[in-house]
Formats: structure tokens, sequence, C-alpha cells
């Protein structure tokens, strides 16, 4: 079940963040000065084929698989990075996702899961 981690770091000029995980998902969530949801980025599979799908209010949906840097051989870890991952399995990710967020916010489900299935 997802819980929030608390005392996330704030980046100056960025919209405020909360940040939540569980052994399969991590969700960011963006919010603006009214609390209104302008972004997330879910995480999910990641102890075996870690992927993100990223929604912004101004710039729409985003899908990417997590190069986590590991398996360069005789090379030192580098830093992970998204890289674009059109497989995508809305159904399955919405229905781990709602019984995950079972102890978040109403709103917030509803907001995420809306958003999954729209992909």
């Amino acid at each position: 079940m997802l819980s929030e981690i608390s005392h996330v770091k704030q980046i100056q000029g960025e919209p405020k963040r909360r940040w939540f995980i569980d052994e399969f998902f991590d969700l960011y969530i963006w919010f603006d000065d009214s609390n209104g949801i302008v972004g997330f980025q879910l995480s999910y599979d990641k102890k075996r084929h870690c992927r993100a799908l990223t929604w912004w209010q101004d710039k729409g949906y985003l899908h990417d698989k997590i190069d986590d840097g590991e398996g360069r051989p005789g090379q030192h870890k580098s830093t992970p990075i998204l890289a674009p991952d059109g497989i995508f399995d809305k159904k399955a990710i919405a229905d781990a996702f709602v019984k995950a967020s079972a102890g978040l916010d109403e709103g917030i489900i509803k907001f995420i899961s809306e958003k999954i299935s729209a992909y």
C-alpha cells in the first residue's frame, strides 16, 4: 500500500510536490498554489522492468522505461534516465494503483486513476 514520504525536498521555482511509495510504485505529484494537481509521475514495476507514466497539465503524457544506469561492464553506474517506451497496460496498472492507493486522499485516487485510464 502506498505511503507518503514526509519532508520531501521542494525545489525552488517548481510546483510543490509530494511523494508516495510501496514495493511496486513510486508516485510523485506536483500541486499548484491552490492545491490542484498540475503533474504526476507514476513509476511502476520497480523491481523488474521499471517504467513511468508522466502527465503534465501543459504537456500531456509520456510513457518511459527507466534505464537504471547499470549493466555497463568496466564502467561506473550511470545516472538513471527515462527513455521512450510505448508499452503500457493501463487496465493492469489502473487496477494495481487503486489497490495500492487505498489509504490516499479520494481526490488524488480519482484524479490519477482517471488520467491512467485516459492514456
